[in-house]
């Protein structure tokens, strides 16, 4: 088992330092926890992920690693027992015999526990349009989410967030009939500006043919090939499946020669039909250094190939330089200005400030239907008074336990209607005129298409219709003319499970930023040209094939996902580490000032039955002069 063990890491791209002490360890964990060598090391690649570690795995780290292994047994226990609600810590507690808070808290009288809780916000029935909300909380019922000590704690911070403490949300302070008296409205309402609402609801899907598929791909490539041409410091690209003696470049597609993972099979350059007809050739990056490439990646390629059966490569071009001669994108994107006012206002007088709150969801604890943590970022938002609230999906989750086994007696528009929309009317009519809120739908959604792209949700309701904005997913907008992408696929994770890289000693060894970059790094801009349109455009989804659980319609792709321009904050729903982090686009090696760009992966709201995080942001004009918080709730 220790050679499997050994393997599989060496599969995954992983080196061991201290090789015959990990692998004994490592032993001992399948062993002990029963799990087969794949699982333990798709553990350590997620573990190692998360905390930013280098590929080669040290013997130190094994013993906190041995920690995730343990509270991985303690959360399958706790899901085998449905009656039993309790924090793996809670578990640890128990064990440690340390049982006088776990009386206090599970064995209190009624009284004591009204006492030691306090009334939650959603605890009085609330009417949305003559109606209740059926799934409220019951004064008795207490939830593990409500038993937490910690709330709004804040875990990082970028540039040090002057305006955000950590705040400790005491147990009396809730809305009242005096808060709304004394509330302060935001100073001012952000403009809003949707770029492009492709696809339209309503619009048919699932029609996307293999011609599709064909012309989506050859566009990307001939378009790659167009704008490195263009830049001037490449010639025009030719068939790398001929021998050639002499130093060939070449413009490909990445992709794998079965169906795999890269690192499990040979790599290969998919040219276009105009300079190979399509055909592939083995790659070779032997003699590189340093890359990182994934399925789907179109890249220019340097290199040999005497033989006419591989190319080794001697340099990968994954950006596209902007020419100084680049005209202006002939394709204007189709814009929606949403507020009436600011079609009369001066763009030149309009600062690029911004303050915002972004969540991503789940919005409920997997123990039941109370959307609670959606109420307590709904107080939270009310105290700290952003212009925007940026919501992201799943808002009614199709993975939520109740939902996968029907046990909910409304239809999932009627719950989204009355737990979502209705706790955002309560939402921006206590904050008034000037409050926003956007709201973008995910593939998980059981009240929406399954499809990526996805059409923006239908929010009919008309007195809703100008505070409360759904967008694409994925989506494009300015708000006081700061441009946002968001999306909600998990692109970052799966990217992270089809990459590979190879990094010089002493070479960056950020691999989150290397993940979002890709999502970016296909053109350059210098900065003097930042505003300007370019002949490539880059996607939401680079990836080819899909993951089978992405549903991409090609017919709906080249308008859809493509990113027209580099947005000054991108946000990147995901299950990996939460994080905020300041995106240099292109290459620093040629000497000229790189754009910039702040990524944000806000986390989860709900993990399980426990809190999750969300993310406060205060752009002030540029990454530098923003600020931005990642918040437990």
């Amino acid at each position: 088992m220790e050679e499997e063990i050994k393997a599989e890491f060496k599969k995954n791209g992983f080196n061991l330092d201290e090789e015959e002490e990990i692998l004994k360890k490592c032993l001992t964990f399948c062993i002990q926890y029963k799990l087969s060598p794949a699982d333990l090391v798709s553990s350590w690649d997620v573990y190692s992920l998360n905390r930013q570690l280098e590929l080669t795995v040290q013997n130190a780290h094994i013993d906190a690693f041995l920690l995730q292994l343990q509270n991985e047994q303690k959360e399958a226990i706790i899901k085998k027992e449905s009656g039993l609600h309790l924090y793996s810590n809670d578990v640890a507690m128990i064990l440690s015999d340390d049982h006088e808070d776990t009386k206090e808290g599970f064995l209190g009288t009624p009284t004591d526990r009204s006492d030691t809780l306090g009334p939650e916000p959603f605890d009085s029935i609330h009417k949305i349009n003559g109606e209740t909300f059926s799934s409220i909380k019951p004064l008795e019922s207490v939830t593990p989410f409500g038993q937490r000590k910690s709330k709004f704690v804040v875990q990082s911070t970028l540039n040090d967030l002057p305006n955000v403490e950590n705040v400790k949300k005491e147990h009396d302070h809730e809305i009242s009939e005096d808060d709304i008296i004394k509330r302060v409205q935001p100073s001012s309402r952000c403009s809003l500006v949707i770029h492009g609402s492709q696809p339209e609801p309503g619009c048919r899907f699932m029609y996307d043919k293999i011609e599709d598929k064909f012309n989506f791909l050859e566009n990307r490539i001939r378009k790659h090939a167009t704008a490195l041409v263009a830049s001037g410091l490449f010639e025009e690209p030719i068939d790398p499946t001929v021998a050639s003696q002499r130093s060939v470049f070449a413009v490909g597609m990445i992709c794998c020669e079965e169906e795999g993972r890269l690192k499990e099979k040979p790599v290969l350059l998919q040219s276009s039909v105009e300079h190979s007809g399509g055909q592939r050739v083995r790659l070779d990056l032997q003699k590189l250094s340093q890359f990182s490439i994934f399925p789907g990646q179109v890249v220019g390629v340097e290199g040999h190939n005497p033989s006419g059966h591989c190319l080794t490569a001697s340099k990968i071009i994954d950006y596209t330089p902007l020419s100084g001669s680049a005209d202006e994108n002939p394709h204007p994107i189709k814009k929606q200005v949403v507020d009436q006012d600011f079609q009369l206002t001066d763009p030149s007088h309009v600062l690029a400030e911004l303050s915002m709150i972004i969540a991503a969801g789940p919005f409920t604890t997997t123990d039941n239907l109370f959307f609670e943590p959606l109420t307590e970022l709904l107080a939270y938002a009310r105290r700290k008074q952003p212009q925007l609230l940026l919501l992201l999906g799943p808002f009614i989750d199709s993975e939520h336990p109740e939902i996968k086994k029907g046990a909910v007696n409304r239809t999932f528009d009627e719950i989204f209607r009355l737990e979502i929309l209705g706790r955002l009317q309560d939402y921006v009519e206590y904050m008034g005129s000037a409050a926003r809120v956007i709201l973008v739908p995910s593939i998980r959604d059981a009240n929406h298409d399954f499809v990526f792209p996805q059409p923006a949700f239908d929010i009919q309701q008309a007195d809703l219709k100008h505070q409360i904005t759904s967008l694409t997913n994925p989506g494009i907008f300015s708000a006081n003319e700061v441009k946002l992408g968001c999306c909600t696929v998990d692109i970052l994770r799966q990217l992270s499970g089809e990459e590979i890289s190879r990094n010089p000693s002493g070479g960056s060894k950020q691999r989150m930023n290397r993940l979002a970059n890709h999502l970016l790094s296909q053109h350059r801009h210098k900065i003097k040209q930042f505003k300007r349109r370019v002949l490539f455009e880059n996607s939401f989804y680079p990836l080819y094939p899909p993951m089978e659980d992405t549903p991409v319609d090609f017919s709906l792709a080249p308008e859809a996902l493509q990113i027209p321009c580099n947005p000054d904050v991108l946000i990147l729903s995901s299950d990996l580490a939460h994080f905020v982090k300041v995106l240099s686009i292109g290459d620093k090696n040629d000497g000229e000032e790189q754009a910039k760009c702040i990524c944000v992966n806000p986390g989860r709201l709900a993990r399980g039955e426990g809190a999750g995080f969300f993310v406060e942001l205060n752009y002030g004009g540029s990454p530098d002069s923003t600020s931005a918080s990642v918040i437990s709730i």
